[in-house]
């Protein structure tokens, strides 16, 4: 693996990733952003629906559940799209895999983390004293 600062961005891509603070009033805007760089960096048009769904999920968690600012990473590494989504929130110790199973039958919330593991080709989570980190990774190839 590589070493990873605290804002979930890989110390070895800092100059190529893009990265963006963003609050709950942002996420218009963030998704714009997101959508902008990922075409530029090669997700085909057709997977753009099911990326910015994910994104949207973690990023919305991260400014009501973490901290009311958070910080968006996006990078490509080799043939994936790689974004990762960090907050300074209070630290969680989640007591399973977040979003590895799905929600109760009657949920009314408690889905972003399921959807967006489902929606990319990877998802890992990462929570601390530090904040919580999340980093999905997309096939562009």
């Amino acid at each position: 693996m590589y070493r990873v600062k605290d804002d979930g961005v890989p110390a070895h891509v800092t100059g190529a990733a893009r990265e963006r603070t963003f609050s709950l009033a942002d996420l218009p805007d963030l998704r714009e952003f997101a959508a902008a760089e990922a075409q530029r960096r090669g997700m085909p048009e057709d997977a753009l629906g099911d990326f910015l769904v994910a994104l949207n999920e973690v990023a919305t968690n991260a400014v009501t559940h973490g901290s009311t600012k958070a910080r968006l990473g996006l990078w490509r590494e080799g043939p994936a799209l790689v974004v990762a989504v960090h907050d300074d929130g209070r630290e969680w110790r989640p007591p399973a895999v977040p979003g590895h199973d799905p929600p109760p039958e009657n949920a009314t919330s408690g889905m972003g983390l399921w959807v967006a593991r489902l929606l990319s080709d990877d998802l890992r989570v990462t929570a601390g004293p530090g904040g919580s980190t999340v980093v999905m990774r997309f096939l562009l190839e």
